[in-house]
Formats: structure tokens, sequence, C-alpha cells
């Protein structure tokens, strides 16, 4: 439990000799926040040591784990993800590539994997390709190249290593010392990718869905301008994640750009706080206001969403705070009014203000002096792909593209796990 930096120090890293690693950052939205539950997932079965990690949520867990448990299944964690390694490991298709292909089809959700055995390294999309998921290599003049994956392409700039492509939806990947084989274990299901990883998740310098995130975010702030222009002299983002489109919108509405919030990069998400008060002081600990660049001035704040509401709330009293004449807050997202089940830890429809509030009651509770939302048809513009990837919209929509009966009645079952 903790961060990276802190727990793979030199020491322990030194201890962990080998050829092929797979390794995971986990925040929860499935299964306790526990150590337990961390990952990869270690299953020993008659198929061998499987070992996986796992980026997303499955939605038909309920009857797949009672399943699993009538057939002898022994769950060692809370975690959704486990359910994939027990579905292999009681799979009874012939070879463990035939064991996996199988277990994928049977499950239904987001996911994006790797999974490991003593001698390969596996890696696929869910059909509907909700999460991301890159192949690059490492090149090796001494031998064989390095085969790496992750769920941003940044990481590879960091190894030096070249990308080479997404995982495509519904394709496994193996690679072994012989090399890297593939295969489509599901085809002709729409893709649904997750929007919102251009929105807000995705670093500014990753490629998601075959898109630049940092050109999808510019593009977002200059529709924000197109669709919603306001008499102001300086545009402000809410750091980090305002910062590209706040630009944008500061070039197509040719006003002056200012970092008027800084941010201590010390600090978490502060939306996926879980109490209240820790989100509160978590704002004020995160986000400092420059008194002499918004004294005295009309300011246009550009935030990428609003999910409570109470963030939103008190950067524009801190804006206000430090002297500034108006506030007037864009948002480079439409209105969140459902909650995700496909791995963003969003909150049930009652804490999410959208679904509760009109847009002027919103802004009547942030007190900003107006408020505006990118539209829907203006963001699904700014991500357009050369391909024409098809996106999940489900936050803004209520649409969600699995078939549930009634979304109210899946969450208890999603929470229970």
């Amino acid at each position: 439990m903790g961060l990276v930096s802190e727990i793979f120090t030199d020491d322990v890293l030194a201890k962990l000799p080998g050829s092929m690693a797979i390794g995971h950052t986990r925040y929860s939205t499935t299964g306790d926040s526990a150590l337990l539950n961390a990952q990869p997932i270690r299953v020993d079965s008659t198929k061998g040591l499987i070992a996986i990690a796992h980026n997303g949520n499955l939605v038909n867990l309920g009857n797949l784990r009672a399943r699993l448990e009538r057939d002898g299944a022994y769950f060692q964690t809370t975690s959704d993800s486990e359910i994939i390694v027990q579905l292999i490991a009681h799979s009874k298709a012939g070879s463990l590539v035939d064991c996996i292909a199988d277990s994928l089809g049977r499950v239904e959700g987001a996911f994006s994997i790797v999974m490991m055995t003593r001698d390969r390294v596996f890696a696929a999309r869910d059909p509907r390709g909700f999460r991301p998921l890159s192949i690059g290599r490492l090149k090796n003049p001494e031998g064989p190249d390095t085969i790496v994956f992750a769920s941003e392409s940044c990481a590879f700039d960091l190894l030096r290593a070249e990308y080479l492509r997404d995982v495509l939806p519904g394709e496994l990947v193996m690679v072994t010392g012989d090399g890297v084989t593939s295969r489509q274990y599901a085809t002709g299901v729409p893709q649904t990718s997750c929007i919102f990883e251009h929105v807000y998740f995705a670093r500014p310098d990753s490629k998601i869905y075959g898109r630049w995130v940092q050109e999808s975010r510019d593009q977002m702030g200059r529709q924000l301008a197109r669709e919603s222009g306001v008499a102001a002299d300086v545009v402000v983002p809410v750091p980090d994640s305002g910062v590209t489109a706040a630009l944008g919108y500061a070039e197509e509405a040719g006003l002056p750009f200012r970092f008027g919030l800084i941010r201590n990069h010390y600090v978490g998400r502060t939306f996926i706080e879980p109490e209240q008060r820790v989100r509160d002081f978590g704002v004020r600990l995160k986000l400092n206001p420059v008194h002499n660049l918004l004294e005295g001035k009309r300011v246009i704040l550009i935030d990428d969403s609003i999910i409570r509401g109470t963030t939103s709330r008190k950067i524009v009293r801190m804006v206000r705070g430090a002297g500034a004449k108006e506030v007037h807050l864009r948002i480079s997202c439409p209105p969140t009014i459902s909650p995700c089940f496909y791995g963003v830890d969003t909150p049930s429809k009652s804490e999410l203000i959208a679904a509760n509030k009109s847009i002027e009651e919103i802004r009547q509770f942030i007190e900003a002096d107006s408020l505006a939302y990118l539209s829907l048809d203006g963001l699904l513009k700014a991500c357009e792909t050369k391909e024409k990837t098809g996106y999940c919209t489900a936050c803004y929509t209520g649409n969600y593209p699995t078939q549930w009966v009634d979304v109210d009645e899946i969450l208890p079952a999603a929470v229970s796990i």
C-alpha cells in the first residue's frame, strides 16, 4: 500500500531478478482498498502459475463468481480481477491460450489486462476497447528486442521504447522467447472507448485510441470558446487537467493565458478522496492563487469536469478571495449525470450535482458569475480520430453500452464483491 516510488526502492528492485515482469498501480473501483487486493494477483492451478493485472471494471460478476465457487474455486481477494484468472483455471479448453481466450469471452465490462506465466506474457483488451493499452518495443543491440505494454504510451518515453500500436479491442497478444503472436478472441462488437480518458485521466503526452490527448484537449478548449465565449480579461486553468483546454480556449478567444492558480504536485487527485472534509482540505493544499494575476480581473476559469461541485465552489471562492472582479467557469466536457461502471470511480447518481441540479442551479451553488459546459457534439468532434473511434459517453448521457436492465440494480452487486 502506498506510492510506487515509496514501495519499489532500489533495494527492493535488486531482490527481483528475472527477464519478465508485470506490474499495476491501483485505485479501487470494485473490491476494498486493501493489501489483499493489491495486484498482480497470482493463482496456482492445473494450468500452472498465472499472474494478472487488470485496469477496468467487470459488470457480470455475481453469477460468474457464484458459478465458480460451486465448481470449487477459492477466491483469495474481493477484487473483480481475480474472476478472470479463476475462469482460466477452470476452463476446459485445450491449450492455455485457448483457455484465456475462452475466459475473456465470458466476462463483460471493461478490461485491459496483462498476464504472466512462468515463460510467457499476455496482454488483452475487452471487445469494446473501454480502456487503453499500448504495445512498445525496446531495442536491444545485443539480443532480441524487449516487448513492453502500458496503459499509457508516455510510459514508453521513460524507457526510450518505441510505440508500436494499441492492443486492439478483442485482441489477445502473447509474447514468448520466440516472438509475438496475436489472435482476435472477439469480433463484431462496436468500439466504445472511454472518452473520459481524453477529458481527464490520460496524460497530455500520451497517445490514446490513436489520438494524442494534448490535441484533443486543445480542441476541447477551442470548441468551448466558440460555444460559450464571454467578455473577460484573462483565462486561468485549474491545473493540471485544465491546462491544455485553457490554452486552446485562450488562443481561440484571443485572451491572455495566465497560471493564476499554482498546484502543489505532492497532493493526489481530490475527486476520489473518500470523505468531503478530506477533499476540502485537499483543495486548499493542492491549489494556491496568484493574487497579482487575479486581482481586479474578469477571470475565465477552465476546468475539465464538475463531479460533486464542492471542489469547484472552493476554487471559485479562492479566485474571488484573491481579488477577481468576476469568475466565469467553463468546463471542457458535458455535465456528468451518470456514474461510471467501467473503471472510473465516479460516485452514485445522488452525489453527482449535474444529475440533480440544472446548470443555473449549479452556477448558484458554485457561486460563479457564469457557468457553461462543452456540448456532447463538441466533445466528440474534439476527440475525433481518422479511424472514427467509437466512444462511451454514458457518464454524460446515461446510455450504457453493455446490456443492463437497471443500472441501480447492478451497483450494489458490483460494490458487494
